[in-house]
C-alpha cells in the first residue's frame, strides 16, 4: 500500500520563551509488512525573518493492524533541516543534522482517505503537532 498525505500545524520553538511557527508539508508512506512502513516527509515552516525546510526519510510503526478504522501509531525519522535568514539585506544559509521522534492516530475516513494527527520532539530542538489528510494511491 502506498499513502500519500498533506501535513498542517505548528512547530515550537524553545529561544528566551517560546516561538511557534506555522508548518505545512507533505510524506509518503510505503507499507512494508501490515504494521511496519517508510516513507519520505518534506516540511516547510515559516518564521519572520527566516524560514526552515526538513527532509526525512520516516519509520513508522502501527500499533494496531489494518483494516482497523482507528490505528495509533508511532513514527521516528532522520535527514536534514535547513534554516535561511535574513539579516537586513544578507541572507545566511546553515544545514543541520535531523530527527524527529513521536506518535499519532490515523483514521479511516473513507475507503482510501485517512485523517490523522501527530506530535513528535525533535531536533533541530522543537515540539511538533500537526493533522494530516491521506490518500492511499494503491494497495489495501
Amino acid at each position: 500500500m502506498l499513502e500519500v498525505a498533506l501535513l498542517v500545524g505548528f512547530l515550537a520553538f524553545p529561544d528566551d520563551g517560546v516561538v511557534k511557527e506555522g508548518m505545512g508539508g507533505g510524506s509518503a508512506r510505503l507499507q512494508l509488512t501490515p504494521r511496519l512502513s517508510l516513507g519520505p516527509e518534506l516540511t516547510f515552516i515559516q518564521g519572520q525573518d527566516h524560514s526552515h525546510t526538513m527532509l526525512t526519510g520516516n519509520v513508522t510503526w502501527d500499533l494496531r493492524r489494518a483494516p482497523s478504522r482507528i490505528v495509533p501509531f508511532v513514527v521516528g525519522g532522520g535527514g536534514i533541516f535547513q534554516t535561511r535568514e535574513r539579516f537586513f539585506r544578507e541572507s545566511f544559509t546553515s544545514y543541520d543534522p535531523a530527527f524527529t521522534v513521536g506518535g499519532g492516530v490515523r483514521v479511516a475516513a473513507g475507503p482510501r482517505v485517512t485523517v490523522g494527527a501527530e506530535m513528535r520532539i525533535g531536533w533541530e530542538l522543537h515540539l511538533r503537532t500537526n493533522g494530516f489528510v491521506g490518500i492511499r494511491l494503491f494497495g489495501t
